[in-house]
């Protein structure tokens, strides 16, 4: 039971991506997606600090309006995050003609007016305006904000995650906006919408919410729409927004972003799911290979590098699986495509931080470590605990040799990389942290309940 309420982070770490073919150098200061330059959670440049508090190395801090678990996404001297904030506007009614109650599209009422979630979550009542905000990444002042749509939401989610839970993805010329079924949306990098495309409502597991965000690879976007309907996934022309080819997909809800990798010139994406993991050719969307599914409640994402992806999930049939998927095809789960797997200590909601060839993991949604060799499946270390850190919904990023794990609680603890765990050090902040966070350069981006971090050295 408890194992259930912690889904509801499902939204944040789902998040967008980008390619993840197996490249060594980072060209680029971003962090143009939730997992960061190669999906993997790594910004091998960077360079942040190792300490901090309120009073130490905080560069600014500013309040960001409403809630959302998206990440924080930079790309050249702006920094972008989602979110969702409740007005004071109630729903409208058949009795309700205001302008300012804005109707609910089709069977939306009906919706939002059944019984609550699984949990007990109460149906939404108040419209809720959904924005994307550009801030200065040397000041953290607002450039401009955009107000994408403004609805009722149609499911309640759990009482632990937002209704913006997705983060966007930027290419450098537009950036790719996404609240699930409040819309895609492509906007130009000073906030004009180009195009948008409304894909319906989900239907959700326990209305626990939505999560799983676009992978982005060149000209393509894709969507993975996983619920308890008929579920799909989609790749779209970034520049027009129009269907390249959608697939109907035999799956029940899942929430992990999709991830794009590349074997000698052709592109996959790679999907992990309840029933089956897949592969899908991404110029024509036909099925590459499959193997074995991961058991309910797929969260985490998956990561790549050097031909093997890593896949997993942490609920009843917790598992993690090292797949070989150059030269895969057909079905391959009982072929030595899978090259190991473990049903230890996996993380439910973050997804792991594949850090050169190691792998590092939390236990459940605590803040309970493990590291493996990512090549052997060897473990240099289990079930170390983290001192000061209560409960990880973040998922755990890296940079200048060095692992950042930020706790539920505003604690982050900072390890070595290394198959011998180091803690380097414990910092605490004013806040609470859910969403991943981003590194860039010499800074260190964290997204909480009220405040948006810039962490640099003073």
């Amino acid at each position: 039971m408890k194992n259930l309420v912690r889904t509801t982070m499902l939204c944040l770490w789902a998040a967008a991506t980008v390619l993840a073919a197996d490249r060594e150098v980072d060209n680029s200061p971003h962090w143009a997606a939730w997992r960061g330059p190669f999906a993997n959670g790594v910004a091998p440049k960077a360079d942040p600090p190792v300490e901090w508090s309120e009073d130490l190395n905080v560069r600014w801090k500013v309040k960001i309006p409403g809630s959302g678990n998206a990440s924080p996404i930079v790309w050249g001297d702006r920094v972008y995050i989602q979110t969702a904030v409740k007005t004071e506007v109630l729903a409208a009614s058949a009795d309700d003609k205001s302008a300012d109650a804005p109707a609910a599209r089709d069977g939306q009422e009906e919706r939002a007016g059944r019984r609550g979630s699984f949990w007990g979550s109460s149906p939404p009542t108040h419209v809720h305006e959904f924005i994307i905000m550009a801030l200065d990444r040397k000041t953290g002042k607002t450039i401009w904000q955009r107000t994408l749509r403004k609805e009722l939401p149609h499911e309640p989610g759990h009482s632990d995650t937002t209704h913006a839970a997705c983060s966007p993805v930027v290419d450098g010329e537009h950036i790719y906006a996404y609240f699930g079924s409040r819309g895609l949306y492509c906007l130009d990098m000073d906030g004009k919408v180009i195009w948008e495309k409304d894909f319906g409502d989900t239907r959700t597991r326990s209305q626990f919410g939505e999560g799983a965000s676009p992978a982005l690879y060149k000209n393509t976007i894709v969507i993975n729409w996983d619920h308890e309907d008929q579920s799909f996934i989609v790749a779209l022309d970034k520049n027009t927004g129009d269907e390249r080819w959608r697939v109907d997909r035999d799956e029940v809800t899942t929430w992990a972003t999709p991830l794009i990798v590349e074997h000698q010139g052709r592109a996959q994406v790679i999907t992990t799911g309840t029933k089956r993991v897949r592969s899908y050719d991404l110029a024509s969307g036909k099925l590459v290979w499959e193997c074995g599914g991961l058991g309910l409640n797929c969260i985490p994402s998956p990561v790549s590098r050097n031909g093997t992806i890593y896949v997993m999930s942490g609920y009843r049939n917790r598992q993690l699986m090292a797949i070989r998927y150059q030269g895969a095809t057909g079905d391959i789960s009982d072929s030595a495509a899978v090259t190991w797997k473990t049903n230890k200590d996996t993380s439910y909601v973050p997804s792991p931080l594949l850090y050169d060839d190691t792998l590092y993991l939390l236990k459940k949604n605590s803040a309970v470590l493990s590291c493996y060799d990512a090549s052997t499946g060897t473990p240099h270390y289990r079930k170390q605990r983290l001192e000061g850190v209560e409960g990880v919904y973040a998922s755990p990023v890296g940079a200048n040799d060095r692992v950042y794990i930020v706790g539920r609680n505003g604690t982050t603890v900072v390890i070595k990389n290394g198959s011998k765990y180091e803690a380097l050090a414990t910092n605490s902040l004013d806040d609470g942290f859910d969403a991943s966070p981003a590194i860039v350069g010499d800074e260190l981006y964290l997204r909480g309940r009220k405040y948006l971090y810039c962490i640099a050295r003073n």
